[in-house]
């Protein structure tokens, strides 16, 4: 049941919302819910009033389900007013801005705030991006004015960053964690930084996925499927853009890389810049990376496992990730195992190596590259449901088939795809888990806080350190230093944090005292 926890007093009572788009209704919302009298203003005539009808019909709904009391109802609707100036806010204890994303805007709306509020009263920001000591920076005091950042849609979105900027008070950070927890959210808390926790760590996932397809190693179903089958993303990053739509998520992709200097770990794509040019957005416009009717996606189906004849004789490189593990699959499968120090004229030849691609493999072993066929093993196979082989552009197409027709043996999904340096889940795992060390380096949260708000607010089917932490740090730093040598580029350089904690086995969850 929605409801307020009544067995500590509130620590804002009269709550002040200036705003009331989609995130000022929610953070509305949750703030009635729990307690607080809420109070609302909008400078567009009439917008603050039809605010507060939308969120008594989220009330009534619930209440229809079961999920709320119609005694609770009524008494949130009476903590829900609505106001035309901001005069009418100076009773507050607590302001939150939820208004248009521009800093002059913002810097202005709370220069006029600061006038017309007791001493006492915080000042905060639901800011996404901008930061927060730049718009605290035309205020008398400063230390009042916190960011204070929601995700859409509130009420289901269960963390909130607090973010100080650089003359924020401790004390109001403090209040403002433990007022999210009145209002039933998980805080976390984020140093004033370009993109904070969440959409600062979110930048692996979509941008590595956008190099990949632009490096013509899988198209964007293929991608999709893989991170979902192989490493459990409850999204494919295409089907996310989609979602989110890219008049929303190529300007944060632009943001943070600007803020950052130009930093290569954010660099956006050309793709993105590209379709949102042309209007091609994602779900809302009917057309983003996939073509949508009737609200579902045409997704293109999957090839066909090839129909081989005889599967040729296998022989797996002793220097193979995983091998013996890969050795052990091949028997399940039935496959004829080649066991000499080389593998015969006509053998199938597998590697599985990690950051490197099957070309680099196949030069430096030595081995015939018509017949050798890279797979991902950075995962267990006994817990992944899909295989994901690389060919490279000497791969012979029945050797190629062979392999697929073979993997396909058990029934689990195949992808092939060509030759990638960390085939795709190997470098999407590995920006994630590298850009989140960073972080963690540059002390913009405490790694706790990290894997918090990552799980709630991205839905990762864990945090970054945790996957960092699962699949061997030691192996994501060996991706990361063999990307850097394939690619030649700095994206891949391993932060400090990944390089210490990998090269000497120990967590990164790991915090020095």
């Amino acid at each position: 049941m929605v409801g307020h926890n009544s067995e500590m007093e509130l620590i804002y009572k009269n709550v002040g919302i200036v705003g009331t788009g989609a995130m000022g209704r929610g953070i509305a919302q949750i703030a009635a819910q729990a307690g607080s009298l809420v109070t609302l203003m909008d400078a567009q005539t009439g917008a603050a009033e039809k605010a507060r009808e939308a969120i008594c019909a989220q009330w009534d709904k619930l209440v229809e389900k079961g999920r709320l009391e119609a005694a609770a109802a009524t008494g949130h609707k009476a903590r829900l007013l609505v106001v035309s100036t901001l005069a009418d806010l100076a009773g507050c204890d607590l302001v939150v801005e939820a208004i248009v994303e521009r800093l002059d805007v913002k810097k202005t709306l709370f220069a006029e705030l600061e006038a017309l509020v007791p001493a006492h009263t915080v000042l905060a920001s639901n800011t996404s991006s901008l930061s927060v000591t730049a718009i605290a920076a035309a205020l008398k005091h400063p230390e009042r004015l916190a960011g204070y950042h929601f995700f859409n849609p509130v009420p289901l979105m269960k963390v909130v960053e607090v973010i100080a900027g650089l003359k924020t008070s401790a004390a109001v950070c403090s209040a403002l964690t433990s007022y999210a927890r009145q209002m039933g959210h998980t805080p976390v808390q984020a140093q004033d930084t370009p993109g904070f926790i969440v959409n600062h760590a979110g930048r692996g996932y979509g941008t590595e996925a956008l190099r990949i397809v632009s490096e013509g190693i899988a198209n964007f179903a293929t991608i999709d499927r893989i991170l979902r089958d192989q490493a459990g993303f409850k999204l494919g990053p295409f089907e996310l853009m989609d979602l989110t739509a890219l008049d929303v998520s190529h300007p944060v992709m632009e943001s943070i890389y600007h803020q950052y200097y130009e930093e290569d770990r954010y660099r956006p794509s050309v793709i993105t810049a590209q379709r949102l040019a042309g209007g091609v957005l994602g779900r809302k416009t009917g057309e983003g990376f996939y073509r949508y009717e009737g609200g579902v996606a045409q997704i293109p189906a999957e090839a066909l496992v090839p129909e081989v004849a005889e599967i040729p004789a296998v022989w797996v490189s002793p220097r193979a990730a995983r091998r013996s593990e890969l050795l052990q699959l091949l028997k399940n499968l039935g496959a004829p195992i080649e066991t000499g120090q080389s593998p015969s004229p006509e053998a199938l030849t597998l590697v599985a190596p990690l950051g490197f691609d099957i070309t680099t493999v196949a030069v430096v072993e030595r081995l015939d590259p018509a017949r050798t066929v890279g797979i991902d093993l950075l995962i267990d196979d006994a817990t992944t449901k899909r295989r994901v082989l690389a060919t490279n552009p000497a791969t012979r197409n029945d050797m190629r088939d062979a392999a697929h027709a073979l993997f396909a043996r058990d029934g689990k999904p195949v992808s092939v795809i060509r030759d990638s340096g960390g085939f795709v889940t190997q470098r999407v795992v590995a920006a994630i888990v590298n850009i989140a060390s960073d972080m963690c380096q540059q002390g913009i949260c405490s790694p706790k806080d990290l894997e918090t708000a990552v799980t709630l607010g991205l839905g990762y089917p864990m945090g970054p350190l945790a996957m960092g932490d699962l699949y061997g740090p030691t192996n994501i730093l060996e991706v990361l230093f063999n990307m850097q040598t394939v690619y030649g580029d700095q994206r891949y350089r391993p932060s400090p944090w990944l390089r210490r904690r990998g090269a000497i086995g120990l967590s990164l969850m790991h915090e020095e005292s």
